[in-house]
């Protein structure tokens, strides 16, 4: 039935929209957003099973997603960035073994309605540490957990899409002002198509130009002795032009412009780059 649905073997956990729809066609960007493979560590698959459904009370549209997984492992901390990072907690090990034994718990709910829009709110919690060796406790437990919110609306001519999340991950006491306990950020894409050329062959094409809003602040928090803020953030501003000749293919060029700040609050360095992409379905 289509309000349940049972599903095991490798899956996409539902942490944000971004996760489970990634597919590149569906964006006018070439970059994915910061947000979503540094906060949420995009794109994640894991070993599990649960369930899914979508329900249809009159107007609205919800649903529902619920797995348990094999979870995150100890990249997250022990990488060679030498700072904490939820995607460097992804191994193909894990989709053959957990290290701990412990599953992690990811779950959305999401309600949409055709003249407003979509809005989804998603959990991800679960152990990341091998705290045991041939069963017997050797470490604490310490876990990892993600809150993310995600929307989608039309305003007019323009198309809303954006993600904002927060990371909270248990740090041993020792390495706590080295590696962040507290992470998060966010994007905004606002498209808007300017031109419906007609071409032979072509049934709908259409010319779009896009702006994304992206922020992500890796390391929240205060050092210890000086109570100064700790930085390693960044901002971005990213302007696209794109042209779909059929709903599923888009080519695209991007110009980015981006201001880092590091760990020790250094002055920001901005950098910024043209890039160009190509996405279709096959």
């Amino acid at each position: 039935n289509p309000s349940f649905v049972i599903r095991a073997g490798i899956l996409l956990p539902p942490i944000g929209a971004f996760n489970v729809n990634h597919d590149g066609p569906r964006y006018d960007f070439v970059e994915r957003p910061l947000v979503s493979t540094q906060i949420i560590p995009a794109t994640l698959s894991e070993v599990g099973g649960g369930v899914h459904g979508r329900l249809a009370p009159r107007g609205l549209s919800l649903s529902y997603d619920a797995y348990l997984t094999n979870g995150l492992g100890e990249g997250i901390l022990l990488n060679s960035l030498g700072r904490l990072d939820l995607a460097s907690g992804k191994s193909e090990e894990r989709f053959a073994e957990d290290n701990n034994g412990e599953p992690a718990l990811s779950a959305r709910v999401a309600a949409q309605r055709r003249d407003l829009g979509e809005i989804g709110f998603s959990f991800y919690r679960g152990t990341y540490n091998s705290f045991r060796t041939d069963g017997v406790v050797v470490d604490d437990k310490r876990a990892v957990s993600l809150l993310a919110v995600d929307l989608r609306a039309d305003v007019g001519p323009v198309s809303l899409q954006g993600e904002a999340a927060a990371a909270a991950v248990e740090v041993p006491e020792s390495l706590t002002e080295l590696y962040a306990e507290r992470q998060w950020g966010g994007y905004l894409d606002a498209v808007m198509p300017v031109w419906r050329p007609r071409v032979l062959g072509l049934d709908e094409p259409v010319v779009s130009v896009g702006f994304r809003l992206d922020y992500v602040d890796r390391n929240r928090g205060r050092f210890a002795a000086t109570r100064l803020p700790i930085g390693d953030d960044a901002t971005a501003l990213t302007a696209a032009l794109s042209f779909r000749p059929a709903p599923g293919t888009v080519f695209r060029a991007n110009y980015r412009t981006e201001w880092q700040r590091d760990f020790v609050g250094n002055p920001i360095v901005r950098r910024g780059g043209i890039s160009v992409g190509f996405a279709t379905y096959f």
